[in-house]
């Protein structure tokens, strides 16, 4: 377990000008702390070998939630308490007050927690609730300012022209921005002492692109990529199962079916053996591609979409979903259940597909879903990505209801170990699955 003493977390060389907000924090001192916040970026200092920032000190310092076995009560939270010493109100006062100052929610510690992982491993479900709502209401901030950038973006390509016609300044401002973005690290660092630290490395993340360029290997029930990535594995089978079961209830037969991304093909062979009228996959990876026609171990190529009750009613459309889609509309397909599990892409192509496309393909009384892996590497990441999926669904006119599956998590506890053994990074860590049912408004 982590050593969550205040000696530990702000240790003795800690810069003062950041040891006495931490301090401050630590001690739920708000009358303190808050002149200390009116300068920007004060509210998110980082001690610059534990990593700790004012959020994980106000809700560390409160230790774990204990449990009143003489006052239990099972009609409300009456039977839990904080120890005499901690004033959890006070807490929450200054937690407040920091992401009101601008304190970053997804900030990353030197034990790789967040101030929201930090309360839920010290159950501290009020606390743990202030970062999930933080999260929520910056990620939504986060996507509204991209839309805004590329807004920006399309009027600077307009005005381009003109700027170099004018003076040529340009190309002289590409390359003042270029040497900043090749300054060396330490350079950044010394420009902002308050953020020093240096979090534990992630993996780099695999965009879309990149994805498509990798070789893929198929064995021991995973599909991984040239760097070891698992793009599908064998353990998703449950979910999977259960997945088929909500799209097509009792598994009636005679269903239209659309699966995006074929990966392992385990979904497709268990639509396909609820006899739909109708089944199209979308899959973009050349080599997956190349699996479905030539291998012997799958059974979704050319003899199958041949065995359709019309011509075309089972098809493996080739290309990105994006490529494709505007087809099948023009097409004018309809879909009972809609399954979307792709591999490289942010939740960015997520919501653009429910928004733009979902509306429109889906028939009356027909069930999308998506594997719902956003966020799964932590808690406080799932459910903050579960109210915003929540709001985008019902922005684009749909209904969501989750089902709660139990994760089965043996052989998923540990990095590179059990299912993670020859996959480079752990994407799942929950023992609990929220599986997506969404329909249409009405």
């Amino acid at each position: 377990m982590p050593n969550d003493t205040i000696e530990a977390r702000i240790p003795a060389s800690c810069p003062a000008s950041i040891s006495e907000i931490l301090h401050h924090a630590w001690k739920h001192n708000l009358a303190s702390l808050k002149p200390l916040l009116n300068v920007p970026g004060r509210a998110s200092v980082q001690e610059p070998t534990t990593g700790e920032t004012p959020l994980h000190a106000a809700i560390r310092s409160c230790g774990a939630r204990t449990s009143d076995n003489a006052n239990a009560n099972t009609n409300d939270t009456a039977s839990t308490k904080q120890p005499v010493t901690v004033d959890v109100e006070a807490a929450k006062a200054v937690v407040h007050e920091l992401f009101l100052s601008g304190a970053i929610w997804n900030d990353i510690d030197s034990n790789n927690e967040t101030p929201g992982c930090v309360a839920a491993r010290l159950g501290q479900d009020e606390l743990y609730n202030l970062c999930v709502g933080a999260g929520m209401r910056a990620e939504l901030l986060f996507g509204l300012l991209d839309g805004y950038e590329e807004l920006e973006s399309e009027v600077e390509d307009e005005d381009e022209d003109e700027d170099e016609d004018e003076n040529g300044e340009t190309a002289v401002a590409e390359e003042n921005t270029e040497a900043q973005q090749d300054a060396p690290e330490d350079i950044i660092l010394e420009s902002d002492p308050d953020r020093a630290f240096s979090p534990p490395q992630a993996d780099a993340t695999v965009t879309s692109a990149t994805y498509l360029r990798a070789n893929l290997t198929y064995s021991d029930g995973k599909l991984v990529d040239d760097e070891k990535n698992g793009v599908m594995m064998a353990w998703e089978t449950s979910i999977m199962r259960s997945s088929v079961d909500a799209l097509i209830p009792g598994q009636q037969p005679g269903k239209r079916v659309l699966n995006i991304g074929f990966g392992m093909g385990i979904i497709d062979t268990m639509f396909r053996d609820t006899q739909p009228s109708r089944h199209h996959i979308i899959e973009a990876h050349p080599e997956v591609l190349k699996h479905i026609e030539s291998s012997p171990d799958c059974t979704f190529g050319k003899d199958w979409e041949a065995s359709g009750p019309l011509e075309g009613a089972f098809k493996v459309h080739a290309g990105k979903w994006q490529e494709v889609m505007p087809k099948l509309l023009e097409q004018g397909e309809l879909y009972d259940a809609i399954y979307f599990d792709t591999f490289g892409e942010d939740y960015s192509q997520l919501r653009l597909f429910f928004t733009e496309y979902v509306p429109v393909i889906l028939d009356e009384g027909g069930i999308f879903g998506f594997f719902n892996g956003l966020g799964a590497d932590r808690k406080v990441c799932y459910d903050v990505y579960t109210k915003v999926v929540e709001l985008h669904l019902s922005d684009a006119g749909l209904d969501i209801e989750w089902n709660e599956l139990d994760v089965d998590m043996k052989g998923l506890e540990e990095e590179g170990k059990g299912e993670w053994e020859g996959v480079k990074r752990r994407y799942w860590t929950l023992d609990k699955y929220r599986l997506p049912i969404i329909t249409l408004m009405g």
